[in-house]
């Protein structure tokens, strides 16, 4: 329920359109919701946001900026397909920036903040559990910027927004190899070990287990994944 002024008057939402959808799409592209070599319009986009195509046609040249989005001849847009070296470029710069990111974090995080984190990671392990490859991402997502978002470094964060736009759609390939039991995947997932650390206030033991998550997780889709050669 929205805050209340002393008239009883409810807040007006200042945030433009554009940017809500914008923030959507972002979230989107980090949690996985689109996969690689996927086409996307703004008409059908719009429809689904429940907006017209103009706020979905910026948000698009916002993110091919970022290079999380690529142009298509007839003005659609695709989403990115990496190659192996690329991945690879990415989850470096990764380990570096989120590992820093948790330190910092660590030092940071309050009781309320924990027990935030601590839910998402229980929900996480569930996703798993339950074979639900969309969810796993999506709380997987929650999970790593419910801590990351408390490093007190915006700069920072929006670095690690970045790299997560052009790495989410691909973060599907996770699945690859557990398509019998998803739950499986928790043999290379250190969420647990992150927040245990957290727990303790060891921001160097929370920062060595994220990067060894991110590492692991990493490895298993350089294994797993089918790479193009050609395309970047």
């Amino acid at each position: 329920m929205a805050d209340r002024t002393q008239f009883g008057l409810s807040a007006v939402d200042t945030v433009p359109l554009h940017e809500k959808v914008y923030l959507e799409l972002v979230r989107a592209l980090m949690s996985g919701q689109f996969t690689p070599g996927q086409k996307l319009t703004s008409r059908k986009l719009a429809k689904e946001l429940g907006t017209s195509d103009m706020p979905v046609r910026s948000a698009f040249m916002r993110l091919q900026a970022l290079r999380a989005l690529s142009p298509m001849p007839n003005g659609s847009v695709e989403v990115p397909v990496i190659s192996a070296d690329r991945f690879s470029q990415l989850t470096a710069v990764r380990t570096i920036l989120e590992g820093s990111a948790t330190e910092l974090a660590t030092k940071l995080i309050n009781g309320n903040n924990l027990r935030t984190i601590r839910r998402h990671c229980t929900e996480l392990t569930l996703a798993a559990r339950k074979g639900d490859i969309d969810d796993y991402l999506r709380k997987n997502y929650a999970f790593k910027f419910s801590i990351y978002r408390h490093c007190g470094n915006e700069q920072l964060i929006f670095l690690v927004e970045t790299v997560w736009m052009q790495v989410g759609p691909f973060l599907r390939n996770l699945a690859m190899g557990f398509e019998d039991d998803l739950s499986l995947i928790l043999d290379i997932d250190y969420h647990e070990e992150v927040v245990a650390a957290i727990e303790a206030q060891d921001a160097i033991r929370a920062r060595a287990a994220i990067m060894r998550d991110i590492d692991e997780g990493a490895a298993h889709i350089l294994r797993q994944a089918r790479f193009p050669d050609a395309r970047t």
